[in-house]
């Protein structure tokens, strides 16, 4: 089982991919331009400054995450994986609301809402164009996805509940 999940900064994502592998028992893949800041030991807006100047940035990060999700079963948590990861069995992208979204960064990260609203949108922008540029991919556009789940209002556990709801039942019974 391969569940492909996506969203936004600030959509619970990993949080709710982190629920879903641990309830199945499986490995969950969610290596972020964070952890490859880390990695590179810069900080993460260097690193995003890094990646509109160079689309292999990108490529790095997203070799880096198909090449672990795809020789297992796991629940990949990325901008890009509904996309990304065309032998996923459920493809699920989380929309939320611009201001909760920043809310929950905000909490995350400290500081104020509304510059967290205003980075949050630049950011939404600067990913669109910069995805579409390498890849083609219209983030705004969730065709590929199975399931939408507007998740502002939900908590990660009734997020992972929706997902694990949406699971073939034939999954569960072979294991």
């Amino acid at each position: 089982m391969r569940i492909a999940m996506s969203g936004r900064s600030g959509c619970g994502n990993t949080t709710a991919g982190r629920l879903v592998a641990d309830r199945l028992g499986i490995n969950h893949v969610n290596y972020t331009f964070r952890n490859l800041a880390k990695d590179k030991g810069i900080s993460f807006n260097e690193l995003r400054h890094m990646a509109q100047e160079s689309d292999e940035i990108d490529k790095e990060l997203d070799r880096h995450q198909l090449e672990l999700a795809i020789t297992q079963s796991c629940v990949l948590s990325s901008r890009l994986a509904i996309w990304m990861l065309p032998v996923a069995d459920l493809k699920i992208f989380l929309n939320i609301p611009l201001d909760e979204r920043s809310r929950r960064i905000a909490q995350r990260e400290g500081g104020d809402i509304e510059s967290k609203i205003a980075e949050t949108q630049q950011r939404d922008v600067l990913d669109h164009q910069r995805y579409y540029r390498i890849y083609g991919i219209d983030t705004n556009r969730f065709d590929s996805a199975d399931i939408i789940i507007n998740s502002g209002r939900l908590n990660a556990s009734q997020v992972a509940d929706i997902i694990i709801s949406a699971i073939p039942r034939d999954y569960f019974a072979s294991k």
